[in-house]
């Protein structure tokens, strides 16, 4: 029994090793680069026992494939799945930090915290409970805060963290808050337990003749609880009007702190909402379907329309990210196995594509070239390899076949029609999603034209770590494989969609 729970657990425990590991030796060893070393070696551990849960491995059998962890940790395809996108794009994001964040005053604390913020995602994506969930959003957002101030010398990275931490702690208030009166009502923060109180709350107003949505208006603490609920992890999504913080912090942040925040901490938000909403709020759908289909609508409007006009480039990319989490949103009205599996798809895609841009900015940073975007006139000519990178990571964020991001978007926005087919009204979700495409086109494209204008301005060429030009190039490559192989990617998406669904009532 203890060793079917070690084993069960040892994706987040070679994590928990490598992250003391680099605190406990800073103290005795030069930093150089041992500390993204020991990360590395982590997650590469991390990784190997993850992929051993999801398909059987010579020589990891005694890593179980499913199961609980003390009732209230589970091991199933949904959550090794997703730790395992979590840990490749950390990885990417570790394998891009030396060099860059040479100039950082805590580079064992950089590391260390995004091996925490790793876990507590891990956590997310394994909870069975609201309180083991609220733990894992609470260690990212936490190892997160400190993250976007790892430039201490710079006020902007001071800001940023500053403003992430006073908004980030309203809105675990709210988490916490609509918590409470959840366990209030229902007398059990388990999603199993959750779902059971609520199906009988449905059943007992259809009783009489009533629909779901009058649940809400007859006993509002209860609307109140799961709305509290839904902006909190909103927050953490970057839905609409939850996302004041994200461009101050994207833009302050080291930039690969907002490679990560933008790709990979993305899928924080998205997973707690899937765990909330698809399991223990699943009765109550026919209640909180259309509101969380008016936000997915306006959050991809609003970060497409604000992006237009952003000459920031990274404030134009924390746009453009908020967009994609309206993308994301799609997933929970629709609330089918092939909407999960576009959703799991389209995490993975963002953060190769989204973080992948996120990379070349802080490639171009390293070269002393600056975030407005005329100061990437010309640079097709002094790095092509950084410029049609960035072009490619853009015209997959737009969602031009045929690279990985228009194959997710495809199978998101196809599961919206799929539903209405059957006579639904969420197939607009579908048609707002690829106007909001084509909208997204307009900066992109702009944004690409800049760098292949003829300019005299930047004559030198542009040299790089080693360590973020491979990073990029992952990035590069995986977001144009993925967009000849996607079947693969989308296949083990619909078995996760299928194993969340199968635990909920």
């Amino acid at each position: 029994m203890v060793m079917e729970m070690i084993g069960g657990l040892l994706p987040e425990l070679s994590l928990i090793a490598g992250s003391f590991v680099i605190l406990l030796a800073m103290a005795r060893i030069d930093e150089g680069r041992w500390p993204a070393t020991v990360a590395f070696v982590s997650l590469a551990f991390a990784s190997l026992f993850t992929l051993a849960q999801l398909t059987e491995l010579p020589g990891l059998g005694f890593v179980p494939q499913s199961g609980t962890v003390l009732d209230v940790y589970e091991i199933s395809v949904f959550a090794a799945l997703l730790k395992l996108l979590f840990l490749v794009g950390t990885a990417i994001v570790v394998l891009a930090s030396p060099g860059y964040m040479d100039r950082a005053s805590m580079q064992a604390e950089y590391y260390s915290m995004l091996l925490l913020a790793t876990i507590g995602m891990m956590i997310v994506a394994s909870s069975q409970d609201m309180l083991t969930l609220f733990l894992g959003v609470e260690v990212t957002s936490f190892a997160s805060y400190i993250l976007a101030g790892s430039f201490k010398s710079e006020p902007t990275s001071g800001e940023a963290a500053t403003k992430y931490f006073i908004t980030g702690a309203l809105s675990s208030s709210l988490v916490i808050f609509g918590m409470s009166l959840l366990y209030g009502s229902a007398g059990t923060l388990t999603f199993a337990g959750l779902a059971e109180f609520w199906a009988g709350q449905v059943e007992r107003y259809a009783s009489l003749g009533q629909p779901a949505l009058y649940l809400f208006m007859y006993e509002p603490i209860q609307a109140i609880s799961v709305f509290m609920v839904l902006a909190g992890l909103g927050f953490k999504l970057t839905v609409a009007p939850f996302h004041m913080w994200a461009p101050d912090t994207y833009t302050g942040a080291p930039d690969t702190v907002a490679s990560w925040l933008g790709g990979v901490g993305k899928g924080l938000g998205i997973v707690a909402l899937l765990k909330v909403f698809l399991w223990a709020l699943a009765p109550l759908e026919t209640g909180w379907e259309p509101f969380v289909a008016g936000l997915a609508i306006l959050t991809m409007t609003w970060g497409n329309l604000v992006a237009i006009r952003q000459d920031d480039i990274k404030r134009m990319l924390a746009y453009s990210s908020i967009a994609q989490a309206g993308y994301l949103l799609i997933v929970l009205p629709v609330g089918t196995s092939y909407a999960i599996a576009g959703g799991v798809f389209h995490t993975f895609t963002n953060l190769l594509m989204k973080g992948g841009a996120f990379l070349v900015v802080a490639a171009f940073a390293y070269a002393g070239i600056g975030t407005k975007l005329q100061d990437y006139e010309g640079l097709g000519r002094r790095n092509p390899f950084l410029a049609i990178s960035l072009t490619v990571f853009l015209l997959s964020l737009a969602g031009i076949p045929p690279l990985g991001g228009f194959w997710s978007k495809f199978v998101l926005f196809s599961s919206a029609v799929d539903v209405g087919v059957g006579g639904s009204w969420l197939w607009w979700l579908a048609v707002a999603g690829i106007v909001n495409s084509a909208i997204s086109l307009f900066y992109y494209v702009r944004w690409i034209r800049t760098m292949f204008v003829e300019t005299t301005m930047h004559p030198k060429e542009i040299e790089l770590p080693a360590g973020i030009t491979t990073a990029i190039a992952v990035c590069l490559v995986a977001i144009v494989a993925v967009g000849f192989a996607a079947t693969p990617v989308i296949d083990w998406g619909l078995q996760a969609g299928e194993a969340l669904l199968a635990a909920a009532p």
